[in-house]
């Protein structure tokens, strides 16, 4: 990763650091529950995407180097509250899709916060068990 990647990828993360915590407690809010891959703990992580059928689209703005996406390696069981309800689900990371194509379908304000501030787009899906 580039240096420049790499500021940019620090100053996201800090700001999103202070911000999720609040963000996360909105009632709508679309959030993905994973299990810490060290502590075991949840974690909650608020997010864009969309429902299709029995699966959820979401595209990681720094892929691999994301907390999430690295807890979904150690144990793809999540849960997704969509519209105030929980799901449960098994997470598939996607590093063959067209993540940018893949935005192109998905909430347009959070699409493009991800495209302008991502550096490693990963495209995941869920799919919805309950």
């Amino acid at each position: 990763m580039t240096g420049r990647a790499d500021r940019k990828h620090h100053i996201v993360t800090s700001f999103q650091r202070r911000l999720n915590p609040l963000i996360r407690r909105l009632p709508l809010q679309t959030v993905l529950e994973t299990t810490g891959r060290v502590s075991g703990v949840p974690r909650r992580t608020p997010v864009g995407g969309r429902r299709v059928g029995r699966a959820f689209w979401l595209v990681s703005e720094f892929g691999h180097r994301s907390q999430y996406v690295r807890n979904i390696e150690a144990d793809p069981r999540v849960r997704v509250r969509i519209a105030g309800r929980w799901h449960h689900g098994t997470a598939h990371l996607l590093p063959d899709d067209d993540p940018r194509a893949r935005l192109r379908g998905l909430p347009r304000l959070n699409s493009t916060a991800v495209r302008a501030l991502g550096t490693d787009l990963l495209t995941i899906r869920v799919d919805l068990t309950d």
